[in-house]
């Protein structure tokens, strides 16, 4: 006779481990690049009212405790919740934000140059930014390849999920671009400097062309599709990141050659940095308009806070920067006027976006689990009108 063995005790499932970031996505890195920005972009304005240099250095060392901080939970994010961090991935609405990693990353590595070194010293400065730099290239011109490649072969994407967000991935290696020629000028001269600038200038070649694939999608999506749902109508403003971050690398671009590679090709880059950021930032200013009138038609349809208003920060940046580029290199005074009228509407932005994030932050509703659509109710037309997304 058998006798049947008692059934052995079931394992109690335990409790996940750092719940609280399992929602945490990759979007959180928006946090980092609008706040470096605001120092980056005060360090280009042609003047500096006293103690401005001071808030900065602090605005730059907020930046660089959120960049460790989101670092820091992203790793636990992965370690521990490995099956949301791949729906991440592979959620077309979602893995875009991975190319704001290596924007987070060379914004800060940046600011340490531009506005670190007053508090740490050139030389940890020029350590930091290398370090950061290096990485940030290495991951932007991955996320190019890798989050266009998972969308082309995912099924199931529709017309309407077309946003600006695409962008994100694309524009990572020009802010790489942008932001490189900072480390040009102490480097060795010859082979080195110059081996830096032309591998910025690929990396600005390489995003230019993606964008100007990418952004006919978002202008035909946004014609012929209607507005955008409301919590992503602020996603508009990311199309100003490639226009302005271009400009400022080129503007870039001229102000390190004539150290870095012979003539003609050092004043070619001066020429450059004219002809191609005077019309660009005529379009980024036009789009900042249409960009405008979505967002209060937006607002008054009820649109509420949305980590997405973080979009009103980085891009703008980069057009205060592209515009100092210009005046640097045209002498026009009204670019310098541009640059400080854009600034003040960044920091405005900032203070904002910055102030209902942390209230946000500290009532947990940022990182719970995102709440279901609602019903989309039935359209007489084939154009959207609103949704309510949180």
């Amino acid at each position: 006779m058998v006798i049947a063995a008692d059934p052995l005790p079931r394992a109690t499932a335990r409790p996940p481990r750092a719940p609280m970031v399992r929602h945490l996505g990759p979007h959180w890195y928006a946090t980092v690049m609008g706040t470096a920005i605001v120092a980056t972009a005060g360090a280009a304005l042609p003047h500096d009212l006293p103690g401005l240099g001071t808030v900065r250095v602090a605005v730059w060392a907020l930046s660089l405790a959120l960049l460790t901080a989101v670092l820091a939970a992203r790793a636990l994010h992965w370690a521990h919740h490995r099956d949301q961090a791949r729906a991440h991935l592979l959620d077309p609405a979602t893995a875009p934000f991975y190319g704001c990693l290596s924007m987070a990353l060379t914004a800060v590595g940046g600011g340490a140059v531009t506005v670190g070194r007053d508090w740490i010293g050139l030389r940890a400065a020029l350590v930091l930014d290398s370090v950061l730099f290096t990485a940030g290239a290495v991951t932007g011109l991955a996320a190019a390849v890798a989050v266009p490649y998972l969308m082309s072969v995912r099924e199931g994407i529709r017309w309407d999920d077309v946003t600006p967000v695409w962008l994100l991935p694309v524009v990572a290696p020009m802010v790489s671009a942008a932001l490189g020629p900072l480390l040009v000028p102490h480097l060795p001269p010859g082979g080195p400097r110059k081996a830096l600038l032309f591998a910025c200038v690929a990396m600005f070649g390489a995003s230019l062309v993606a964008t100007l694939l990418m952004l006919p999608l978002v202008f035909a999506r946004l014609l012929t599709g209607g507005p955008l749902p409301l919590a992503r109508t602020p996603a508009l403003f990311l199309v100003l990141g490639p226009l302005g971050q271009s400009t400022t690398a080129v503007g870039n671009f001229a102000d390190v050659a004539p150290g870095a590679v012979p003539s003609p090709y050092s004043e070619g880059f001066g020429v450059l940095a004219v002809l191609y950021g005077v019309p660009v930032m005529g379009f980024a200013l036009l789009w900042l308009v249409l960009a405008t009138a979505h967002v209060l038609r937006a607002r008054r349809l009820g649109m509420g806070f949305a980590m997405t208003w973080w979009a009103f920060t980085f891009p703008v940046g980069t057009c205060v920067t592209g515009a100092q580029a210009l005046a640097r290199h045209t002498g026009l005074a009204v670019y310098h006027g541009l640059a400080v009228g854009l600034y003040v509407v960044l920091v405005a932005a900032w203070g904002v976006v910055a102030a209902h994030t942390a209230r946000g932050l500290l009532s947990g509703e940022l990182l719970a689990a995102p709440r279901p659509a609602p019903a989309a109710p039935p359209r007489a037309t084939g154009r959207t009108t609103s949704d309510a997304v949180r």
